[in-house]
């Protein structure tokens, strides 16, 4: 069995197959090529012919007791001399008329496998025979170069009417319209298809799933047959080639499923290698497999409606005959017909449910962005905000690299880290969704539940850098009740019959696990619509903090403007003050008393103090306003430098600097790298230990790889020393300007400008800085160890 047989079959499927007594593949019904059985039904007769030529190609075998003239006489003759040139003409006619032929393969399907509609139309057409003329019902289509005709003699009923039919459609499609919903609309249909066709059973499917089972949602039945209404149906009745078969075909009749299968010549196409492709044909004959089951249920003729939704399959009806029934051309179309407007009025109902449905969800929707008008997206989590009750979900949350953000219910423990195994990438702002999850990782329901993996999950990308926006659903177990036990879908049955007999009294009952309720279209679509409206907020708080950097930006510049002008021009005066209080002291000290000779002693020691404190305040003004010269340094000889300025205060304080190992080359502004150095080691003689007897007073410089902005890796400068330390509460204070944790004369004195330099200078580079206090360090006090990045 391949893996893409195993994949569509369930485990249940595979284990049951194993189980049965004698060998049988289950396998074989979905691998078979239904399309190229090479036979028709013996009632009627199938002419190919090429379209160019008229020359035929392929043939039942049965046109000598059908139309009078032996398969072999007409292969690679005209057909023209068989139905003349008239009719010819009028049949290629009739499929210009109905559309192009058939389309290629859709994806997915096998090699060869035939899709899109099928175009074909039907006419009356005369043939001579035993000197009388024979009527037949002939039904037309194209496959690529071929048209083929299928020959269906004309009933005993006489011709249709079309006065006396278009009444009953025409009233069984006005009771359609006034159906409420999906299930009222195919009870009302179910019945109108009994009255038209006489079948004894006819029933409506829906599947769960393009390649789930189906459930019976409306039936009509003759009196006596048991009811299957509600029951289940596994998936495996209907294949995937069957199913793509319904698609491209609106009916399907099986006249009696004990007539013998007439074979065609030749059953090999020349230069084609397989029998003549019968996807759109009446007449072709059904899988052996199929007629099986039809038998196993009791069923000697029947009729298959397709039901479509954009495209797809979204179930059938069913019509169950007890006795053999062949259906005229009129009737069939009348039944095409029918489907085509129960699709779509189906289709109409649920447009119309889901119109509803996406009208609450978005009056919800602006309920909850009314909260937001003024806040951060984030605001969405917070408790109350509703995001998880838009979309009826157990819960919701955000996820931003390794951060996770929740509302709602606890989040299940697999889920942060579930969202990469169960889809490929998925384009920003687009929906991904599930009912199902423990399916889609092949997980049993048990597992998935002791793994901690939801049943449901809906989640869309709301940028570039991964973030994601999630909704979860608990598990919701559903009782079902079974046309046939679920875990055994394979039996043998009398006379080596080899699939289950569906429809007995028997009703299995099985609770489906591993699924939550399904999101809707209407869901899915508020989804999207939630992360547009965040999207455009987004741009708007994005919009007014640019706006605000900018002013931010403006009026940083007049205050660095404001306070070098400041600091210059205060100098002028300050320095008057010093000097006219020097001049007094000189020239009048000697009759001043000595209160008044202190004041003017302290006047001069303040102003002097007061041009220090200017001083720095224009070398920090002046920080924000001069360019950076950035250029590829060797860190070794910044360190060298900064010591030829440094080094006297380390010697002096007996603090020897280390460098472990050999320091790394920066992108950097030489002098201003320095003058951060020079601080850094100003400061670590400042506030050495006072005692060195538990240890040598020390200063390392080292480089280390920390995390970067981006997730990367990035190049941190460290200064660490083993002095007295700093209060970790008192980080942030000691990087203010003119802040300083000890009084002015104590620690060598200063004006506590230095780290709020070194903070301003990294900055300026595009890094960051902070401190580790205390920071292990052998011997000495607890220790400082100041960290800083700079940027690109």
């Amino acid at each position: 069995m391949t893996d893409e047989v195993r994949g569509w079959l369930t485990p249940k499927a595979v284990a049951a197959e194993a189980g049965v007594s004698q060998e049988f593949d289950l396998s074989q019904c979905v691998r078979e090529p239904i399309h190229l059985l090479g036979g028709v039904q013996s009632y009627g007769a199938l002419i190919a012919a090429r379209l160019h030529g008229a020359v035929v190609d392929t043939v039942s075998r049965n046109t000598g007791e059908v139309l009078g003239v032996a398969a072999e006489e007409l292969v690679g003759r005209p057909v023209t001399e068989l139905i003349g040139d008239e009719q010819w003409a009028l049949a290629r006619e009739i499929t210009e008329a109905a559309g192009p032929p058939e389309g290629s393969a859709e994806p997915g399907a096998p090699e060869g496998a035939p899709s899109g509609p099928v175009a074909s139309g039907v006419l009356s057409l005369s043939l001579e025979r035993d000197g009388q003329d024979r009527l037949f019902d002939v039904t037309v289509h194209r496959v690529a170069e071929l048209l083929v005709l299928e020959f269906e003699p004309r009933s005993a009923e006489g011709p249709f009417v079309f006065q006396n039919f278009y009444p009953r459609v025409r009233s069984a499609l006005h009771r359609l319209q006034g159906a409420a919903d999906v299930t009222e609309c195919c009870a009302a249909a179910v019945r109108e298809v009994r009255a038209l066709t006489g079948y004894d059973r006819v029933a409506a499917y829906r599947f769960d799933g393009a390649e789930g089972p189906g459930q019976v949602i409306a039936e009509a039945r003759g009196e006596g047959r048991e009811p299957w209404l509600g029951l289940w149906f596994p998936a495996s009745d209907i294949p995937p080639q069957a199913r793509r078969l319904y698609a491209r075909n609106w009916i399907r009749v099986i006249g009696d499923v004990d007539d013998a299968t007439v074979g065609l010549l030749p059953e090999v196409r020349e230069g084609a290698g397989e029998p003549l492709d019968l996807s759109g044909s009446t007449l072709r004959t059904v899988s052996g497999y199929h007629l099986e089951y039809l038998r196993n249920i009791g069923v000697a003729s029947s009729m298959s409606v397709s039901l479509l939704h954009e495209g797809e399959l979204w179930g059938l009806i069913a019509c169950h005959g007890d006795a053999p029934r062949r259906l005229t051309p009129e009737v069939r179309a009348a039944c095409e017909f029918f489907g085509i407007a129960l699709s779509l009025q189906l289709a109409a109902v649920a447009e119309r449910e889901q119109a509803d449905e996406l009208s609450g969800c978005r009056r919800a929707l602006a309920t909850l962005l009314a909260r937001l008008s003024s806040q951060a997206p984030d605001a969405l989590l917070r408790p109350g905000s509703g995001l998880a009750e838009l979309l009826h979900a157990d819960g919701a949350l955000l996820l931003r690299g390794t951060e996770v953000a929740a509302t709602g219910g606890p989040v299940p423990a697999a889920l942060p880290g579930l969202l990469g195994r169960l889809a490929g990438p998925i384009p920003v702002g687009e929906v991904w969704s599930s009912d199902r999850v423990p399916e889609v990782l092949g997980l049993d329901p048990a597992e998935a539940e002791a793994q901690g993996v939801p049943a449901g999950l809906l989640f869309l990308p709301l940028n570039r850098d991964g973030d994601l926006l999630v909704w979860w659903r608990r598990e919701r177990p559903v009782p079902r009740e079974w046309a046939a036990d679920p875990a055994r879908p394979v039996r043998t049955g009398p006379g080596g019959e080899r699939l289950t007999p569906r429809g007995s009294a028997a009703v299995y009952r099985a609770t489906v696990r591993g699924r939550s309720a399904p999101w809707t279209p209407a869901q899915r679509a508020v989804a999207g619509e939630l992360w547009r409206e965040m999207l455009g907020l987004l741009n708007r708080h994005m919009a007014e903090l640019e706006a605000r950097n900018t002013e931010l930006a403006r009026t940083n510049e007049d205050l660095d403007s404001f306070a070098h002008a400041a600091a210059h021009d205060l100098k002028e005066p300050l320095r008057g003050i010093a000097n006219a209080a020097a001049f007094m002291v000189e020239d009048a000290g000697d009759v001043l008393d000595a209160t008044s000779l202190r004041r003017l002693t302290t006047v001069r020691r303040l102003a002097e103090r007061m041009d220090g404190l200017l001083d720095s305040l224009l070398h920090f003004s002046r920080l924000g306003q001069v360019g950076l010269e950035r250029e590829l340094l060797e860190l070794d000889e910044v360190v060298d430098d900064a010591l030829l300025v440094a080094g006297d205060r380390l010697a002096e304080q007996g603090v020897t600097v280390v460098r472990p190992a050999p320091l790394p080359r920066l992108h950097a502004d030489r002098e201003r790298l320095r003058e951060v150095l020079e601080n850094l080691f100003v400061n670590a003689a400042k506030y050495a230990v006072d005692e060195a007897a538990a240890g040598e007073r020390r200063v390392w410089v080292e480089a280390v790889p920390v995390a970067g902005p981006d997730g990367g890796r990035v190049t941190a400068v460290v200064v660490r020393d083993n002095g007295i330390g700093i209060p970790a509460e008192q980080h942030e204070d000691v990087l203010q300007l003119f802040r300083r944790l000890h009084r002015r004369d104590e620690r060598g004195g200063g004006s506590g400008v230095g780290l709020a330099v070194v903070k301003r200078i990294v900055e300026r580079h595009g890094g960051r800085l902070w401190l580790e206090s205390p920071a292990p360090a052998p011997g000495g006090g607890p220790g400082t160890a100041v960290w800083f990045t700079l940027g690109g």
